[in-house]
């Protein structure tokens, strides 16, 4: 049954108030699923279509509904109900919870948990935004080495339900991280093996203030379920879960396309972003970049007896400034790419520059090549435009190439000197790029016309 389907089947059902037939369908239903048709509910009903939840299920579910929804909920709780859902979220869920909501709300979450809980949230908040301890969660099972693999079953029954994962564990030994046991070792083994002999020493970590696209990038690597995050003696605090790193790579590359197309980024779905806050998250770079555009029109300005003196030389001008623009953003977009997936890093400049150089000689010597044979045949012959003459088609086509090789360089060179200096790479994207290559495409377009065709 298709999601809006199934979501007009709950509503009627709700309607009618068959809350026992609702309850059932509902109950079947995977969490995600649950916050979703609870997030297109309206007004109270999101309050009555949750309350109609089982207890687990509607924990699960919670976390997964948007803040908006999060936040009405919370209003509507009473202390006892909000207690229950808050005391049954892993706590970096509750660290997310708390981040997203206001003042007034963050300091009832925290007035119904005890003091330990508490604190390990505050620990939480503590760690800066972009770090590993920012993500990670305390909740984690953990075995000394001396323990046999029965009593490590035993005291995954015992606290498992409350941990983030069961299928990666930990040996520590005075809480310093020493191994990793997966599940899957612990039921090939007998009762009486001791994880010490079946355990991994090799274990792969990061430390609490490594950036959090790093961790997501490690568990990527490495293929890991988990990866445990350490203090800098060595001493296990938490870990990193699949389910963070991709939140984490999701928001990190949707804030790389936001920027790379010349926009402010907003962590808001579209249709949750209203038209003034959308306005004043595009605003900003249409201004730098229109204004900056006016060096493009200045050197306009300032050949226009040249242009006087040959004006088809004009039409070509969109045509030139497009192709070097659309050059540019190939690179920069490519090198962006490959830095974010950490195949390209600050010492490998050089050689992407000589592998960017040799792509722009034969991309803009093919364009070139095809544009020299347009012009003369397709523009003179056919169309009849007798300005177009050899020197102007040379004219162009010279451009072109060297359009197409400062476009190259330039947008393969911009995003790595951005990193080398702090920026983020996906500001040096397209819109930047591109206003300036037209304006030094343009430079050169009159220069060479100026050699070529004296004038």
């Amino acid at each position: 049954m298709e999601q809006t389907t199934l979501y007009e089947v709950i509503i009627n059902l709700f309607r009618q108030r068959k809350f026992a037939e609702l309850k059932t369908i509902m109950g079947q239903m995977n969490p995600a699923d649950v916050a979703n048709i609870i997030e297109s509910a309206d007004g109270r009903d999101v309050i009555a279509l949750f309350r109609l939840l089982p207890k687990e299920l509607a924990t699960e579910a919670f976390a997964y509904i948007a803040p908006e929804q999060q936040e009405q909920l919370i209003l509507a709780f009473t202390d006892r109900e909000l207690k229950e859902v808050v005391d049954e979220l892993f706590l970096d869920d509750t660290v997310d919870l708390i981040e997203e909501m206001p003042a007034t709300i963050v300091n009832r979450i925290l007035k119904n948990t005890d003091p330990k809980t508490r604190a390990q949230i505050n620990e939480l908040l503590a760690y800066p935004d972009d770090s590993a301890g920012s993500i990670m969660t305390p909740e984690y099972v953990y075995f000394r080495k001396d323990m046999t693999v029965e009593q490590c079953f035993q005291k995954i029954r015992q606290v498992g339900v409350a941990k983030e994962t069961i299928y990666t564990c930990y040996v520590t030994e005075e809480r310093k991280l020493v191994g990793v046991v997966s599940l899957l070792d612990l039921l090939t083994a007998s009762y009486e093996t001791v994880v010490g002999d079946i355990m991994d020493p090799n274990v792969i970590s990061v430390g609490t203030k490594e950036d959090k696209e790093a961790v997501a990038a490690a568990l990527a690597k490495y293929d890991l379920l988990a990866i445990p995050v350490v203090d800098g003696e060595n001493r296990i605090v938490g870990i990193v879960t699949v389910d963070d790193a991709i939140d984490v790579l999701q928001d990190e590359n949707t804030e790389d396309i936001e920027k790379m197309a010349a926009i402010v980024p907003t962590d808001k779905p579209y249709f949750k972003t209203g038209v003034l806050e959308t306005f004043l998250k595009r605003i900003p770079w249409l201004l730098l970049l229109m204004i900056s555009a006016t060096f493009t029109g200045m050197i306009i300005t300032g050949f226009e007896d040249k242009l006087a003196a040959s004006v088809v030389l004009t039409a070509f001008i969109p045509m030139l400034m497009d192709t070097g623009g659309n050059a540019g953003g190939q690179a920069s977009v490519t090198i962006i790419r490959g830095m974010s997936l950490g195949d390209i890093e600050l010492k490998d400049v050089l050689k992407v520059i000589w592998k960017e150089i040799r792509v722009a000689v034969i991309c803009g010597g093919t364009l070139a090549v095809v544009n020299f044979g347009k012009m003369l045949l397709i523009d003179r012959l056919l169309l009849g435009n007798l300005a177009i003459t050899v020197p102007v088609a040379l004219v162009v086509c010279l451009t072109m190439v060297v359009a197409v090789f400062i476009a190259k360089i330039i947008g393969c060179s911009l995003p790595i000197a951005a990193k080398a200096v702090g920026f983020d790479p996906a500001v040096m994207a397209s819109p930047f790029i591109t206003t300036i290559v037209d304006a030094v495409s343009l430079l050169a377009y009159f220069m060479i016309a100026q050699t070529i065709l004296h004038i």
